[in-house]
């Protein structure tokens, strides 16, 4: 019972930075704190090896540092970078190649779906504000999307789920 309700703060806190990526460009750091704030406390709580917790908390500081040059370099935002990182540490190195595959195989999809829109559709009469600033020509890429569709698709390599 304790590994579903795992999966769900999991999946929940990935969905809601997404959505709010979506809407506003922006994913909070309350966010990105509580998913790797609650990775250890559940990992520990379902008899994960502190060695194990060990590695995918790792993982997850290797990301951010690069996340760190990333957005430095302007190349990603900073809650990007922050959410990644996060992410990450569930995912840890089981996870990992599912985690990025999937990323950028979805991030891919979602800028060439915005860049088809933004040119056929530049404003959408009677839609909510958030789609016409998505349909801005130059505007970012809610990335937040792409990093929960590949944490979602590294769920079956978490430890909870392969029983380590």
């Amino acid at each position: 019972m304790l590994s579903v309700l795992t999966i769900a703060v999991f999946a929940g806190l990935l969905i809601y930075a997404a959505c709010f990526d979506v809407a506003r460009m922006i994913i909070p750091n309350w966010v990105s704190i509580a998913l790797a704030v609650s990775f250890p406390l559940f990992a520990l709580m379902q008899g994960v090896e502190p060695f194990i917790v060990g590695l995918h908390l790792l993982v997850g500081a290797g990301v951010l540092v690069v996340g760190f040059f990333l957005f430095h370099g302007n190349i990603i935002g900073g809650g990007d970078a922050k959410l990644l990182a996060a992410t990450a540490t569930w995912a840890g190195v089981a996870g990992f190649a599912p985690l990025f595959f999937w990323m950028a195989i979805s991030g891919g999809v979602l800028a060439l779906v915005l860049m088809t829109a933004r040119k056929w559709a530049p404003y959408a009469e009677g839609a909510p504000g958030f789609v016409n600033k998505l349909l801005i020509r130059g505007g970012g890429i809610p990335y937040g999307v792409a990093i929960m569709c590949g944490g979602l698709m590294s769920i079956p390599a978490l430890p909870f789920v392969l029983g380590r």
